[in-house]
């Protein structure tokens, strides 16, 4: 094996002995063992050329024992010998610069910084002048080369499609030279270095080895599997990384365990959706139910779905999103009546409590515990907006209101899930929850909580993992204290104390009631 690097995409300079930068002899073919593998490293000093968004290329070339790969030489034998070449220099566009700054200006900043960022932060006050994208060059510290074992004999028009670019036939026999596969996979795209003038040298890990014909197919498919999702937008750039570097850093028991966890939280995740929608629909009655708590869901996944779209989020995400967004909008419906006022010029949304919401102290509960539940929400929201504003950047003002409020959602919705607390104290009584979405729902945070000491995830997020157990483990004990009454409705509007005939829904009893009296 001859391996040059070369700033020409097509190599014929076989006597230069400086681009020579490694050399095997005795490399077994498809033969497993440890002497199979080699590697090496080394420090490459790049030229004036290749600082300035130059090209340099890894020319790797196998021999039987006693070939040359030179042409030129007299004991050349074309089928005896066989290569490929491989840019170890990729152009990207260049990172994007933070868009973000302070909004009250750089008095919070250090001068360094500012001098540093002076260009970019005039960039960014005109964000619809930005200049056409930058390319440079990357350079890739790891070049894995493997010789695929196999020995597989196809047909003039049965080769794999996803294995054909990389055979290299002989036009004459139709046979083909063991295949060369630059193995990027695990090259992951933070590792890449940027290339510059300030550059003196460069790190190189050069390994060259056998790879099993299953083995590689499954890197061509999983690779082929990313392009698909990012052409369709399902995957944005970076999330492939991101799972090759669970599979880098995991443990692997660790993995799959986090694995069957994540079936069994989606599976949690959709019954919770599936009898939320079913209680919504079926229910007849607002009695004991807060109404407050489900504007304030909707407002709060307004916000969720507003903050998504500001930060360029994958449409999958974003329709998800948006899809919560409008059950949550249909909860009210459920919750509330809704009218069309067309008196004025431009039709507005009116929405009026129901009777069986304003006939109890439901109601007299729920407002009472928004109030004060209230005050303290306000004024964590100020505090939280008025630091994230100080000390934090942003890209604009609306980025700034969104992002305080989706911080305010984060660290704080648990305040909306108080006054259904608040509620079933005050009514000694929890048999108006719909406990089966509930249930689903614990169980959801329970799973939250083995991730939150699996996963790498915001210290913020953690805390709201716990913070959930804490409403979910005050709403058990509040079911253990006040016994379900079977003669009051449940959560779809019967009765429970007549298994074989199911009570009337509670309006429809009271409209008896009226035409009794």
């Amino acid at each position: 094996m001859w391996l040059y690097l070369s700033e020409h995409e097509k190599f014929t300079d076989f006597g230069n002995e400086k681009a020579l930068i490694w050399h095997e002899t005795n490399i077994p073919y498809a033969v497993w063992t440890p002497e199979s593998t080699r590697t090496l490293s080394l420090k490459y000093q790049p030229s004036e050329a290749l600082k300035h968004n130059g090209t340099l290329y890894a020319h790797i070339f196998f021999a039987r024992s006693g070939y040359t790969p030179d042409p030129s030489d007299p004991e050349y034998q074309p089928l005896a010998t066989f290569g490929r070449s491989y840019p170890v220099v990729k152009f990207m566009p260049k990172s994007k610069t933070d868009k973000r700054r302070s909004l009250l200006g750089d008095t919070k900043e250090s001068k360094a910084e500012k001098t540093a960022s002076e260009e970019s932060e005039a960039s960014e006050m005109e964000p619809k002048d930005e200049g056409p994208v930058e390319w440079i060059s990357y350079w890739k510290p790891n070049v894995t080369i493997n010789l695929v074992d196999d020995f597989t004999r196809y047909s003039m028009n049965a080769v794999p499609p996803n294995i054909a670019p990389y055979l290299n036939v002989e036009p004459k026999t139709g046979n083909y030279y063991p295949t060369i596969y630059f193995n990027e996979f695990w090259l992951l795209r933070d590792k890449l270095i940027p290339i510059n003038e300030t550059v003196t040298e460069l790190p190189l890990h050069l390994e060259v080895g056998p790879i099993s014909m299953t083995k590689w197919q499954l890197f061509l498919q999983i690779d082929q599997s990313f392009q698909i999702h990012r052409s369709y937008g399902s995957m944005v750039d970076g999330e492939a990384d991101e799972l090759k570097r669970v599979f880098l850093e995991g443990n692997p028991y660790l993995l799959a365990i986090t694995m069957v966890v994540s079936l069994l939280h989606s599976m949690f995740d959709f019954l919770a959706f599936k009898n939320d929608i079913q209680f919504w629909n079926k229910n007849k009655s607002m009695e004991g139910l807060s109404a407050k708590s489900v504007v304030v869901s909707f407002i709060s996944q307004l916000i969720v779905f507003l903050y998504l779209l500001d930060n360029d989020t994958s449409w999958m995400i974003l329709v998800s999103s948006g899809i919560g967004c409008c059950i949550e909008f249909w909860k009210i419906g459920k919750a509330m009546h809704i009218e069309v006022d067309r008196s004025g010029r431009i039709p507005l949304l009116r929405f009026r409590d129901r009777d069986s919401y304003k006939q109890n102290k439901t109601k007299e509960y729920d407002d009472i515990a928004m109030k004060y539940l209230s005050y303290v929400l306000f004024f964590l929201v100020v505090c939280s907006s008025i630091y994230s504003l100080m000390y934090e950047r942003h890209k604009s003002w609306y980025s700034w209101i969104l992002s305080s409020m989706t911080q305010c959602v984060y660290m704080f919705g648990f305040i909306m899930m108080c006054p259904q607390l608040f509620i079933n104290y005050k009514m000694k009584s929890v048999a108006h929850l719909p406990w089966r979405q509930m249930t689903y729902k614990f169980l959801n945070t329970i799973i939250d909580d083995l991730f939150a000491f699996v996963i790498k995830m915001p210290t913020l997020h953690r805390l709201s993992v716990f913070r959930d157990d804490i409403i979910f483990l005050i709403y058990l004990y509040q079911r253990w204290i006040y016994p379900v009454d079977k003669k009051r409705v449940n959560e779809f509007g019967f009765g429970g104390e007549d298994e074989g005939q199911p009570l009337e829904p509670i309006e429809a009893a009271k409209e008896d009631d009226k035409k009794t009296n």
